[in-house]
């Protein structure tokens, strides 16, 4: 893993000719609130570090932070920052590279920013499906094929009681 600075994130994606994914026109979207449990959030942080990237690289860019000052845990983040052995704070170096084999560090950084109200992107490699989450409990699911978001959309949808 490596953390890269605004500029670098930037460069990184430059150099895959492609804007952020809400800057994008034509682009389909799925809004999807977040789930209201803690185990629901660890279980579709894996889900989108595992399923999503297709076994190549992401970037985990974080863009809102301080927004919650008192849900954050900013020890947390910096103890697990740190056994990475990087000292910068978040605003000096706000993207997270994981390679293709670092999905379970992926999902453990993506819980904890949403965890801490935080908002970012989580921009793959593969660019089949992007995402945005917001300090406002949500997500945007971007793809550039309204096909590729069927996944994402029996996943996160909220279960429904049965009636008895």
């Amino acid at each position: 893993m490596q953390f890269y600075t605004q500029q670098q994130c930037e460069e990184w994606l430059n150099g895959r000719q492609r804007p952020k994914p809400d800057g994008v026109t034509g682009v389909s979207r799925e809004r999807i609130a977040y789930p209201t449990t803690p185990g629901r959030i660890r279980f579709l942080s894996h889900w989108m570090a595992t399923s999503l990237l297709f076994e190549m690289s992401a970037l985990l860019w974080i863009t809102e932070w301080g927004i919650w000052s008192s849900g954050e845990n900013w020890h947390l983040y910096y103890k697990l920052r740190g056994s990475y052995g990087d000292q910068r704070l978040l605003e000096d170096a706000p993207g997270h590279l994981f390679l293709k084999h670092e999905s379970e560090d992926l999902a453990s950084f993506l819980q904890l920013a949403i965890l801490n109200g935080w908002g970012g992107y989580l921009l793959t490699e593969a660019d089949y499906v992007n995402v945005f989450f917001s300090h406002d409990e949500y997500f945007d699911f971007f793809a550039g094929l309204d096909s590729n978001l069927s996944d994402v959309r029996e996943v996160f949808r909220p279960s429904t009681p049965t009636a008895e």
